[in-house]
């Protein structure tokens, strides 16, 4: 991954790339935006999540692989 700042000095201002070796023949993303726009309109959010733990009389279950993956 290459990542570098520039700062424009003037209108039409023109920037070129050195790429890696390994870089030629691949189909490359380049993304332009002010550092001050960032890539998130908004800031990340962390979300709750909780798993609830089924509670089943199960000590007789066996389970069956090939019914499982029945389709």
């Amino acid at each position: 991954m290459l990542r570098t700042n520039v700062t424009p000095d003037k209108m039409n201002y023109q920037l070129s790339l050195n790429l890696p070796s390994d870089y030629v023949g691949k189909e490359l993303e380049v993304i332009v935006f002010a550092k001050d726009e960032g890539v998130r309109d908004k800031p990340l959010t962390r979300k709750n999540v909780s798993f609830t733990v089924l509670k089943t009389k199960g000590k007789r279950f066996k389970f069956n692989r090939e019914e499982a993956n029945e389709h």
